[in-house]
């Protein structure tokens, strides 16, 4: 039984990929998104679809919001961005504690390499920045939404979400050798990108390839530590954040039952091929587990959503320790274990 005031998060949606999902019961599992929650204050692990909806669903209030951490720059993790930073400013207007941190990567620097499946090379969106990191995805919003947002400010008296989130890129100056065509998770020990009298929050570059940079998260708080992975393929990186966590959020995926989904067979191979070299599967995601020690393992950011749960319990295989599939607003603690799981190599 999780208390209230055991640190814990609380999956606001446990589905990955740009799509709406259902479990396999044909329920709706909302896009990715984890609350942090460490007291009274809750931090927000990624945007997916339905993310401020199932914030206000869980009791989360926007005031107590201590900051927004972004792990890469897919629309799967970000989509309601736009509705948490537009929405969320009219809950924000008395807000006495100065503006929530959002934390992510920069810019990739060049496009994405093309995939050696296209037959021609498509047409760049938005040439003249066709990459950007979060203060771009930010400058962008606002541009979009200018109408709205300038007919509140003028008319409404709102106040402006430029003064009501601060922004922030992940320095990768003190990495060496990362290249976001070639290697996009070299070897690192964690950075420090976030503190607060709560939490810290600590990042490793990961294996999205080709989307590049994407971040792992952990946070530690005095009564326990929860790392999170992010979208990644098995990397070492990750090993090193998780190092005897409390509690490890991996992600997971089903190759086999994600292939017979697709028609198109060009689309077909470029799509596995991606899913191949960036993504875990659950028999992977419990060796990682086991070798970083942690305390505990869930699963999240399931694709397909659709596949059943013991699909997923493959994890077990390679972990010996404590497995929750969570479902959407399911609440697990991360406060520091008495007696840990046993580690792996």
């Amino acid at each position: 039984m999780t208390t209230t005031s055991e640190p814990r998060i609380i999956t606001l949606g446990t589905a990955g990929g740009p799509r709406w999902w259902a479990d396999h019961s044909g329920a709706p599992r909302f896009g990715i998104a984890t609350a942090v929650v460490v007291g009274e204050r809750w931090y927000l692990v990624d945007c997916g679809d339905g993310a401020g909806h199932q914030a206000s669903a869980a009791g989360l209030k926007m005031p107590d919001l201590g900051g927004i951490f972004l792990t890469h720059m897919h629309s799967d993790h970000l989509v309601d961005l736009p509705s948490i930073v537009l929405f969320g400013a009219f809950e924000l207007k008395n807000r006495m504690s100065g503006p929530i941190a959002v934390v992510g990567p920069g810019d990739r620097g060049r496009l994405t390499p093309l995939s050696p499946q296209a037959a021609s090379t498509p047409r760049a969106v938005a040439p003249e920045r066709p990459t950007p990191g979060v203060m771009g995805l930010f400058d962008g919003l606002f541009a979009a939404f200018a109408t709205d947002i300038n007919d509140r400010i003028f008319d409404s008296l709102a106040r402006s979400p430029r003064d009501t989130f601060d922004v922030t890129e992940i320095d990768l100056g003190a990495v060496s050798g990362f290249d976001p065509d070639t290697a996009v998770s070299p070897p690192m020990e964690p950075i420090e990108v976030f503190r607060d009298d709560l939490v810290t929050v600590t990042a490793v570059l990961v294996s999205h390839h080709p989307m590049a940079p994407a971040f792992a998260y952990r946070f530690d708080t005095d009564l326990g530590s929860v790392t999170i992975s992010g979208d990644t393929a098995p990397c070492d990186n990750v090993v090193r954040l998780a190092r005897d966590t409390d509690l490890l959020l991996h992600e997971a995926i089903d190759l086999d039952i994600l292939a017979a989904q697709y028609t198109d067979t060009d689309m077909l191979n470029a799509t596995m091929a991606h899913h191949r070299r960036s993504h875990t599967t659950p028999a992977d995601a419990g060796r990682i587990a086991a070798r970083a020690g942690a305390k505990r393992l869930a699963l999240h950011h399931l694709v397909p959503s659709y596949a059943h749960p013991e699909v997923w319990r493959d994890a077990q295989t390679a972990y010996p320790g404590p497995l929750t599939i969570p479902d959407d607003l399911d609440i697990l603690s991360f406060a520091r274990s008495v007696q840990p799981a046993s580690a792996g190599v």
